[in-house]
């Protein structure tokens, strides 16, 4: 285990032949645990899985097809992701928590042959299930799922190769507020899995928890089927809890990975409630999907006895792209390494590498990029060139040690909690109300995380009240979507053509913030 770099010619073809490795020569090993109390061995979990296929089956779905599957993290969700890969057919990862319209509009792109919900562990995914007429009740030992089945989607080829092969869309809304579901194959996220499991020295002794949902790419690939690749144990935890972190960390719990707003509020509840922090098998913590702030790395570290690792990642390359290392801990917020195999340049404006030191684009070349936004080619041939290089919109630099340095992003992109969310989007929830004239959304970074600002020009005398902003939003933003603060102003700062100067939102923001505390 190390720095080697993994050959893409010895990677299982699919994402559950790691499955059927552990099945056939550990089927007793325990493989998932659910909160409530469902454990499942690796046999069990392997059965399961053939029981999920062939209920997909006589849904409809047939290689090629997409199923969506509306989830909450839980035994039902993997079963329904590994039996899509038995079926070749394309499991569309998505959060529960989302509005309708959100869920609405990836059900109009994927054109899934099935949709899929976990109704027991959720009750959004019970709402949504409602809404999308699914059918009665059809069970496995991973639990009880309802489902849609016999849609008129298209079917897609079938490559024989999983590096040609899609096993999973994940849906980014992009700075357009349109969804783009990014085409992630077997290749890209069972290299990045193995590449980042051996990094982390995660193996089958391992107990590992999932926290992260598996809808999110971090979830998907950095923790989920990286355990599951090691042979490990993993306790699915359908939403975050820090008093149940802490009972696990006291129970046995190795491995540890989440947004830096998750470790907040572990301390925040130990601190409240007087408690010690006992984590006697943990050996390995790390913050992913959000900017790693240096005070708030130091003070985890202190607490946690452990050196808090970072990387940085992308759903567009499966998550991984670089991590520090386990045996070289890091004072600073360096991004670490890029994973063995992985190729990253910094480029100028004029599309030519600057020199060390110098912040420039980042560019991803490797076998953990996707093969595409689906039903995007103009999308996809922007950020991804003839020679496989990706353009991040990020912006880095590469310090003199090697180490990589994430400056900042190139693209308005915040990053709420480890979620991706994109001002337009939010603008256009806010702007649909018929008060609004226009708005404007920022990001402004507190400790471990960032929060989601809009500034909202009204129609004169509407009397429009932020509450009643609030309850507009609701229905059409995922919760972690909605702003944090909403400041209603007669006029947003703008040039003199009428476009809305963003350079000096995020200052005003912070003025308006301290005046509503005083």
């Amino acid at each position: 285990m190390g720095d080697e770099a993994v050959d893409p010619a010895t990677l299982p073809d699919r994402i559950h032949h790691p499955l059927d490795h552990w099945a056939r020569h550990r089927p007793d090993a325990l493989a998932l645990i659910e909160s409530d109390g469902r454990q499942l061995t690796y046999g069990q979990l392997r059965d399961a899985v053939t029981a999920m296929a062939a209920i997909l089956s006589a849904a409809g779905v047939r290689g090629g097809d997409r199923v969506i599957i509306v989830n909450e993290n839980s035994a039902a969700a993997a079963t329904a992701l590994f039996a899509a890969s038995l079926l070749d057919a394309w499991a569309v990862l998505v959060n529960a928590r989302l509005a309708p319209v959100e869920i609405d509009r990836i059900r109009a792109n994927a054109q899934p042959r099935a949709m899929l919900f976990t109704h027991a562990v959720s009750a959004e995914a019970a709402a949504h299930a409602d809404r999308h007429q699914a059918g009665d009740v059809a069970e496995t030992a991973a639990g009880p799922v309802r489902i849609a089945g016999h849609l008129p989607g298209e079917t897609e080829p079938v490559a024989a190769s999983g590096a040609e092969q899609t096993a999973a869309m994940i849906y980014t809304s992009g700075t357009t507020g349109n969804p783009k579901g990014v085409m992630l194959s077997h290749r890209n996220l069972m290299f990045a899995a193995t590449a980042s499991g051996r990094l982390r020295r995660i193996t089958a002794d391992d107990f590992v928890m999932h926290i992260v949902p598996v809808s999110h790419v971090f979830g998907l690939s950095s923790i989920f089927l990286c355990a599951i690749t090691a042979g490990a144990r993993v306790l699915q935890v359908p939403r975050f809890d820090p008093a149940q972190l802490a009972q696990a960390l006291r129970t046995g719990i190795s491995v540890v990975q989440g947004v830096p707003a998750m470790y907040a509020k572990l301390l925040e509840y130990l601190e409240v409630t007087g408690q010690s922090l006992t984590a006697p098998r943990l050996h390995y913590i790390s913050a992913g999907g959000s900017p790693l702030d240096i005070d708030w790395k130091r003070s985890i570290e202190q607490r946690f006895g452990l050196a808090l690792n970072n990387g940085y990642g992308l759903t567009e390359c499966a998550a991984n792209v670089a991590l520090t290392r386990v045996d070289r801990p890091r004072e600073d917020d360096s991004i670490g390494l890029p994973l063995p195999g992985v190729e990253m340049r910094f480029v100028g404006p004029d599309g030519i590498d600057v020199a060390d030191g110098t912040v420039g684009e980042i560019w991803i070349k490797g076998p953990n990029v996707m093969l595409g936004y689906y039903r995007d080619e103009a999308t996809t041939r922007a950020v991804l060139d003839e020679d496989g290089w990706y353009r991040s919109g990020d912006l880095g630099r590469r310090g003199e040690d090697g180490h990589l340095f994430i400056v900042g992003r190139a693209k308005e992109l915040i990053i709420r909690s480890g979620f991706n969310v994109y001002p337009a989007e939010v603008e256009t929830a806010i702007n649909s109300h018929n008060d609004v004239v226009q708005s404007a959304v920022v990001g402004r970074k507190v400790s471990g995380n960032e929060e989601v600002v809009a500034l909202v020009e009204v129609k004169p005398g509407s009397g429009l009240q932020p509450s009643s902003l609030r309850d507009h939003v609701s229905d059409r933003l995922a919760a972690y979507k909605r702003p944090q603060y909403i400041f209603i102003l007669e006029k947003i700062p703008a040039s003199p053509t009428g476009k809305i100067l963003k350079a000096g939102l995020a200052a005003l923001a912070e003025e308006l913030i301290a005046k509503s505390r005083r």
